[in-house]
């Protein structure tokens, strides 16, 4: 039974997943019925895309050409810029994440707890609703800009910046960064410090020689995690850096939507090639730098208020006290905007207009245009469903791979690949296949745009099932299992009987995780949502945002109410989901 849930699963995930990303590959190298490179040789060779770089590719010499991009008037491309934005994405986001780690792991006050399991937001909360709430907060009459105003200073433009950009890229990433330094540091061995400090290491140099080389490899897998996503970022430059800061995904999305399919597909590989680059980078270092850790006893946290009055216990607290306004300005001030925008009209008076736009756009929208139910009833629709798919997939994926045989690592490997692959790739895969139509034996056999899009977001969600169910079977007592075998019991009664029931609360956090990302999913739904019928909140907060930004706040806040909903779920029930 077990074996045939396992087939099942690979199935599905060869058709959904597996096959439309194959689609890509071959459409980037198959032009007109012919196998050729050309549609990369001319992207390769596109200044607009590798800037200077395409010289050294259509044939110049690299040496002419790095002293030529050493000069004022150097290009580094769609290309170069997805990359220059994700490095200081990655910069800003692990300077605000390790100061996080730090306050989590060496300290102990009230809500320490809440605060770290706020670290999984940026799982759950929708990008393009975080970037309402940035526009929000630094638009030109955002809330920035109205305290500056009421203090009598100038007005601050930040909307369609790079530094926009960056903001809100350390909103999503750097909670990621704290959540798996702060792992790491808690299991540092405090007898290891203390033994350091006893041969005479001063505080400095204990913490350089011992505590270091346990937190940096943690630091390093952030920052790896928050280059790939910045690098594949869409909703936040699309919202708040337009095409004039766009990235490859953005371009990407443009190319398809001009119909230029084998471009869009030969960039979407290009994408696919460096971000694998960059993580199996990472891997390598972290399989040569590992360092084991036995952590018998934990580092003690200290009283967030010093038990003494001295500069060396109130300094690193009075760091902590700035990180803190800083804190709060990046991760506070766009969704209490956002909240505040959506009851306040341009006036500044309270008032539930937007709330009443909605509802009239509702009685009065033209077929055309996006309807607020609609937009609503299909996220609900295909959230249910696409949990339905991701739930029982996670768990036969974590049961699967917390099994010992021969080759569980590669199917681990294998079956946690969406991860890594950008939601636009997948989108771009399904449109161009199973949406427009695949021939077998003279049918052909195509799906309508709906049931690609609840595909898409259970490809999306499932890995976040597996991280949370795979910890729990993996810690459950072998003894249970090996006398429910010896009682008789089959592999798949067992699973049934005993092993589920015991991580229920782990398929439930898997489930609420499955809801949130499709509910928040944008990037393969914009590419595969062709009509009004099949559009979803985080659409209809994206058509609103460039026009009227009061819905779109209005908006933002249903689907707030509705992540939070599935936020409270996980938090509950998903005890530390140490998967994630």
């Amino acid at each position: 039974m077990l074996a045939a849930l396992a087939l099942g699963t690979l199935g599905v995930l060869l058709v959904v997943f597996y096959y439309p990303v194959a689609t890509v590959l071959v459409e980037s190298v198959v032009v007109d019925g012919v196998v050729t490179l050309g549609v990369f040789v001319e992207l390769l060779r596109d200044p607009f895309y590798f800037g200077d770089l395409a010289r050294v590719f259509a044939g110049e010499n690299p040496l002419t050409v790095a002293r030529d991009f050493l000069g004022p008037d150097r290009r580094i491309g769609i290309i170069g810029f997805t990359a220059y934005q994700a490095a200081l994405s990655t910069l800003v986001s692990v300077a605000l994440g390790v100061p996080l780690a730090y306050l989590l792991a060496r300290f102990e006050f009230r809500g320490r707890r809440t605060l770290r399991s706020l670290t999984i937001l940026p799982f759950v909360l929708p990008s393009i609703m975080v970037a309402v709430g940035f526009v929000a907060t630094f638009g030109r009459t955002g809330t920035l800009n109205s305290v500056l105003g009421a203090l009598g200073l100038p007005p601050v433009e930040l909307m369609f910046t790079l530094e926009a950009i960056l903001i809100a890229h350390a909103f999503y990433n750097a909670p990621l960064v704290a959540r798996v330094t702060t792992a790491a540091w808690e299991s540092v061995d405090a007898s290891a410090i203390e033994t350091a400090r006893s041969l005479g290491a001063g505080p400095l140099r204990a913490f350089y020689d011992v505590v270091a080389p346990q937190v940096y490899p943690a630091v390093l897998m952030g920052a790896a995690l928050t280059f790939v996503f910045t690098f594949g970022t869409f909703p936040i430059v699309l919202a708040l850096g337009g095409f004039q800061l766009a990235t490859v995904e953005v371009f990407i999305y443009r190319l398809v939507r001009d119909l230029n399919y084998a471009e869009a597909a030969a960039l979407a590989v290009v994408e696919l090639v460096i971000s694998l680059a960059v993580l199996f980078a990472y891997l390598r270092y972290e399989a040569k730098h590992t360092v084991q850790s036995g952590g018998v006893r934990p580092l003690p946290r200290k009283p967030l208020v010093p038990p003494v009055n001295t500069v060396r216990e109130w300094l690193p607290r009075a760091g902590l006290g700035v990180y803190a306004v800083v804190a709060s300005f990046v991760f506070i001030a766009p969704i209490a905007s956002m909240i505040l925008a959506s009851v306040t009209g341009g006036d500044g008076a309270l008032t539930l207009e937007h709330y009443r736009f909605l509802l009239d756009r509702q009685e009065t929208g033209a077929a055309f245009q996006v309807r607020p139910w609609p937009a609503i009833r299909n996220s609900l629709v295909f959230a249910a469903a696409s949990a339905l798919v991701a739930l029982p997939m996670g768990v036969v994926i974590a049961v699967v791979t917390t099994r010992e045989y021969l080759g569980r690592k590669l199917v681990g490997t294998l079956a946690m690949a969406p991860f890594a692959v950008s939601g636009i790739l997948v989108g771009l895969g399904l449109l161009r296949g199973l949406v427009f139509g695949v021939e077998i034996g003279g049918w052909r056999i195509a799906i309508a745009g709906s049931a690609a899009i609840v595909a898409a977001h259970a490809v999306s969600g499932y890995p976040f099932v597996v991280r949370t169910v795979a910890p729990g079977l993996e810690s459950l007592d072998r003894s249970l299992i090996e006398s429910a075998r010896a009682l008789g019991a089959s592999r798949s009664r067992v699973v049934r009987d005993i092993e589920l029931p015991l991580v229920w609360p782990g398929v439930v956090a898997g489930a609420a995780f499955a809801v949130a990302i499709s509910m928040g999913e944008f990037t393969s739904t914009i590419v595969l949502a062709t009509g009004a019928d099949a559009y979803t909140m985080p659409i209809a907060i994206e058509r609103f945002i460039g026009r009227r930004l009061g819905p779109a706040t209005a908006m933002g806040v249903v689907l707030l109410v509705v992540t939070a909903i599935s936020f409270v779920v996980i938090e509950r029930l998903g005890g530390d989901y140490s998967g994630l």
